[in-house]
């Protein structure tokens, strides 16, 4: 399997209070999305002036293209790292990625969470999240290529389209579970992936 990268951006190293604003950003992202945060809310909670916060990232859009620009390049890593990985199942390999999130009651993929404001970003922004989309899913549609090589995968489809199924479903689990409060809706689908997948 080829290895990949979601992101061409190169980042420069950052100052402490930089990396502190992108670490408290990303997590409100996540659990309330970009239109619903401040440079107040981060100033309030970091103790920082928002002065201070225009000084490193002057717009909000600034902000998010660097919060996206840092968490595309170590998912891109981990996404080679699992795919190095020759002992692991395929479907572990499918959602792996998504685990982390199974177990935090409201924190969804950082850009699943931008997806659902679209019409409200700026282009740059914009191009971040189709990016990061596009080659995740390119990503996934080589697992099931290597499945059904290893006799695991019994497919009904193409890879391509069997990878759109896999990134929908698990996207849209955790914005149901974060939803609902209900952790079962990512075990349930995962559950059913098992079942939809599994070479009989």
């Amino acid at each position: 399997m080829k290895n990949m990268a979601t992101s061409n951006f190169k980042q420069a190293p950052r100052s402490e209070t930089a990396e502190k604003i992108l670490d408290l950003a990303e997590m409100l992202i996540q659990t309330r999305g970009c239109s619903a945060f401040s440079y107040k809310d981060i100033s309030d909670v970091l103790g920082v002036r928002k002065a201070g916060i225009h000084y490193h990232f002057e717009f909000k859009t600034d902000l998010g293209v660097a919060v996206v620009d840092r968490y595309t390049e170590p998912f891109g890593k981990a996404l080679a790292n699992i795919a190095g990985n020759k002992s692991s199942s395929s479907m572990a390999m499918l959602i792996a990625r998504y685990a982390e999130f199974a177990d935090t009651p409201d924190r969804v993929c950082l850009c699943g969470a931008l997806a659902g404001e679209i019409p409200a970003l700026l282009l740059k922004l914009r191009d971040r999240v189709d990016r990061f989309f596009t080659t995740h899913q390119w990503w996934l549609a080589e697992i099931p290529k290597r499945a059904v090589a290893r006799g695991e995968f019994k497919l009904s489809g193409s890879a391509s389209k069997t990878a759109r199924l896999v990134f929908a479903a698990l996207q849209g689990a955790l914005v149901v579970r974060r939803t609902t409060a209900d952790a079962s809706q990512m075990t349930d689908i995962i559950s059913a992936l098992k079942s939809q997948l599994a070479s009989a």
